[in-house]
């Protein structure tokens, strides 16, 4: 009797692929496919793999697995991702990565440092192998813990809307997300029906990480409590966020490239006088659409520090002079009279934040 549902999973996560991949051109190309290990992205690659074998699609798959060496069964999580791309039939490459003597400036966090060196590496073998995307195995539960984190952190419309199923990894590759909208137990029951086994890291409940802790202490409670369709909810918060903040990125789009000018120091000049009046959300937009532009540390940048930021600029024609410090070592200065605020990052400003002079 296992069989019709064993059936349905199967067929559930293949629908989801092919909805979630690019109608055009996806299997033309070589794919690269981020597999820690983990039952998320063992699913993603075996299913792209019985894709493929079904004989619908030729496509080269590239496993690719990144050794952060950050737990002790690290070595054994790379051992089992490189004989299960043997057995699938599909390459493998592997990279070590020195997560713990990269180093991070701006305050970044290990996670954070080990995500972005793990990022890099996938867009350099995504060129060396000649591949126009790299998936990685993000589900809807990743997508709601995701949007409840950044709740939680203070953020806008945009950061509301959590993680994008397609965004730019480097010039001429795409980062795609095909299983944000399944759910982590359909994928495990899709593995189980078929026997594959996975690796389970011990670190993914270690409450001592934001994102675990809301993963195995906060969501599961309330599911269990009042709001059994807590996971559900959330993600249509994303949903209704990403509409509203498409709408808002087209008028701060039209705002910054007609009021902001950059130097060529580098630093950035906002037109006081133009700007100031306008409403308060739409100008923290503009500010924090300038940080993700200059890919400036946004880790430890809250809803408050752009509201401050707004405050500064609309106070710009009174002041005439001030110096505000906020994370990463960015400075906001106001110049020319009242009539400019200036942004400027250096390295050597305190990234603390607090008024300066």
């Amino acid at each position: 009797m296992a069989a019709p549902h064993d059936d349905r999973t199967a067929e559930e996560v293949a629908d989801a692929l092919a909805t979630a991949l690019p109608r055009h051109g996806f299997w033309e190309w070589p794919a690269v496919v981020g597999v820690s290990g983990g039952a998320d992205s063992v699913a993603l690659l075996t299913a792209l793999v019985a894709v493929v074998r079904r004989g619908r699609e030729p496509c080269r798959l590239i496993a690719a697995h990144a050794h952060h060496g950050l737990r002790p069964e690290a070595d054994g999580d790379l051992e089992f991702v490189e004989q299960l791309a043997s057995r699938l039939g599909v390459e493998f490459v592997s990279v070590r990565l020195d997560v713990g003597a990269a180093g991070g400036g701006g305050g970044e966090g290990l996670e954070a440092r080990a995500r972005r060196l793990r990022y890099d590496w996938l867009g350099r073998v995504a060129h060396q192998q000649g591949a126009r995307h790299v998936l990685v195995a993000h589900t809807a539960d990743d997508q709601a813990e995701t949007i409840l984190h950044r709740v939680l952190r203070g953020t806008g419309i945009a950061g509301l809307s959590g993680m994008r199923p397609a965004r730019r990894l480097v010039d001429g590759v795409a980062l795609l997300r095909p299983l944000l909208g399944v759910r982590r137990a359909t994928l495990r029951r899709f593995l189980v029906a078929r026997g594959q086994a996975w690796r389970e890291d011990d670190s993914n409940a270690d409450i001592r990480f934001a994102r675990a802790f809301l993963r195995s202490e906060v969501i599961p409670r309330v599911e269990q409590g009042p709001w059994p369709a807590a996971t559900e909810a959330l993600l249509r918060l994303g949903q209704q966020s990403a509409l509203v903040a498409g709408a808002l990125e087209s008028a701060v789009v039209v705002l910054v490239d007609r009021h902001v000018q950059r130097l060529p120091d580098g630093s950035l000049h906002l037109d006081a006088v133009a700007l100031a009046r306008l409403d308060g959300h739409l100008l923290a937009e503009c500010f924090a659409t300038l940080w993700r532009r200059e890919a400036w540390p946004q880790r430890d940048m809250t809803a408050g520090h752009y509201r401050q930021l707004v405050s500064l600029l609309r106070a710009a024609e009174r002041t005439q002079q001030a110096a505000v410090c906020f994370p990463g070592g960015v400075r906001a200065v106001v110049a020319s009279a009242g009539r400019e605020l200036q942004l400027i990052r250096r390295e050597s400003i305190d990234p603390g934040g607090g008024a300066g002079g």
